[in-house]
């Protein structure tokens, strides 16, 4: 076989092998650099929902407090509505109102939860659930500060009256039973809490109208 035969025997060489690996690499960094960058999108984006999310915490707590009978089924569905709120994220638009997002988030989560429970008894309406989440959505910077202000007033109470309001309302133990560890008769024990009831009524209206003043 002849030189010129054997050339034209030989296949094409193409692309030297160095400009092979060089598009390697600048394909391999492209994609590295597309992965930085949706890592980094998605860092910004979950910085963005806690955020978001911590800064309206108290107003979701709120809502679903004035729907649910008890702590333990505002803890349950507020932990469902915490997981539903962030698998859809994505679906909330910055800029828009995410205390009123979150809060038809959490309605459908009390839905789903009535659907549950067979204590009809207990259940609200659905036009009922509606309007309280409203006046909740509109209303929300007032209800803010009155819990606020609640929370301070309470820390300003003495240890044994604070001890009896969160015994009988954040843990809600009956009033028999708060009754018998404190060797007291429940009729003294219902006076005593409204009292303490009375004297935080008189210390919120005053911090809300200092707040209002000021």
């Amino acid at each position: 076989m002849t030189d010129d035969a054997k050339a034209n025997s030989q296949p094409p060489t193409g692309v030297p092998s160095s400009v092979d690996d060089a598009s390697s690499d600048q394909i391999d960094s492209a994609a590295e650099a597309n992965d930085a960058a949706l890592q980094r999108g998605q860092l910004d984006r979950q910085r963005e929902y806690t955020q978001r999310f911590e800064q309206h915490r108290r107003v979701i707590l709120l809502y679903l407090r004035s729907l649910l009978p008890t702590q333990n089924d505002v803890d349950e569905v507020f932990q469902e509505t915490c997981l539903v709120t962030w698998r859809e994220f994505d679906r909330f638009q910055s800029g828009t109102n995410f205390a009123a997002w979150a809060c038809t988030v959490a309605y459908n989560q009390v839905r789903a939860w009535r659907k549950r429970q067979s204590r009809e008894r207990l259940r609200f309406s659905d036009d009922l659930t509606q309007l309280v989440s409203s006046e909740l959505i509109d209303h929300r910077e007032h209800y803010e500060r009155y819990v606020t202000a609640l929370d301070q007033c309470i820390e300003l109470l003495p240890d044994h009256h604070r001890a009896l309001i969160e015994d009988r309302y954040r843990n809600e133990i009956p009033l028999e039973v708060v009754a018998q560890a404190s060797n007291r008769s429940s009729a003294t024990v219902r006076r005593m809490i409204n009292r303490v009831r009375e004297t935080l009524r008189d210390c919120v209206a005053t911090r809300m109208r200092m707040d209002r003043e000021t």
